[in-house]
């Protein structure tokens, strides 16, 4: 009994050996199947809240550099081709102001979801862009706070500064739009033809509005000065007239009354 024991020690010994361990790595594996399964879905739903947070950083960027800014500039060059002090002129700076104090509200909005929701290494172009941009605006608002009155030396300098600055700043909000589409689709992989194309539309408009502005008051520059000049012609004529019926000769007798008439 005791001998024929062995060989079912030995069966048994073999079935602990073998088997047992191949059952634990399956248990094993089964676990981190289910582990890679929920982690798939914890990385799905960051990417998902990455991907929204993207899309609202954008959007408000959009808002600011893309169509407020331009908008701006737009009401600015119209208030300064009115006649100054006239209600339209004061409407067209005010709505300048609004503009251009809602833009830079927007981007502060745009720049803290950044800073809160993203890693801000600066290792690319629309970062670096972005924070240089972002400092720009602000020294922008700051001096258009600071505006000097009219007639004093200073407003000339002050006016160069402006300028250049507000023309950079949305210049390179623009090229940094672009950038910021560009580097939404290397990130979600989503595509950005259609927005590129509509936000190419929107600037394209916006030029052609700005480059109007200039052509449209030559227009009515042309058509002044080319009825002053009709009148000052006819104002002209009427001297030489009578300058020429001065110098003309007393009609004779001889003459009949309709060539005197005439004359």
């Amino acid at each position: 009994m005791h001998i024929s024991c062995k060989p079912m020690n030995f069966v048994i010994v073999s079935f602990y050996v073998f088997v047992l361990p191949f059952t634990d790595c399956t248990a094993f594996e089964e676990v981190n199947h289910l582990g890679s399964k929920s982690t798939n879905n914890e990385a799905y739903k960051v990417n998902h809240q990455k991907t929204s947070d993207i899309a609202l950083h954008g959007l408000l960027l959009w808002a600011s550099m893309g169509f407020l800014m331009p908008l701006g500039i737009l009401t600015i060059r119209g208030s300064s081709k009115a006649e100054p002090g006239s209600r339209k002129s004061r409407v067209l700076f005010y709505l300048h102001v609004a503009f251009q104090m809602l833009s830079v509200l927007l981007a502060t909005v745009g720049a803290a979801v950044s800073l809160k929701k993203f890693e801000n290494s600066f290792d690319n172009n629309h970062q670096r862009l972005g924070l240089a941009l972002y400092v720009a605006i602000l020294m922008q608002g700051f001096i258009g706070f600071f505006r000097p009155h009219r007639g004093k030396k200073e407003r000339s300098y002050w006016y160069l500064i402006h300028w250049i600055l507000g023309t950079i700043v949305s210049l390179v909000g623009i090229i940094n739009i672009y950038t910021g589409l560009n580097a939404y689709h290397k990130r979600t992989l989503k595509g950005t033809r259609l927005w590129t194309i509509l936000f190419t539309m929107e600037i394209t408009f916006i030029g052609l509005v700005y480059l109007f502005q200039d052509k449209l008051e030559y227009m009515k520059k042309q058509r002044v000065i080319s009825g002053s000049e009709s009148t000052l012609t006819s104002n002209q004529d009427i001297p030489q007239r009578q300058n020429q019926k001065e110098m003309l000769p007393v009609a004779c007798g001889k003459k009949n009354a309709l060539g005197n008439l005439f004359d």
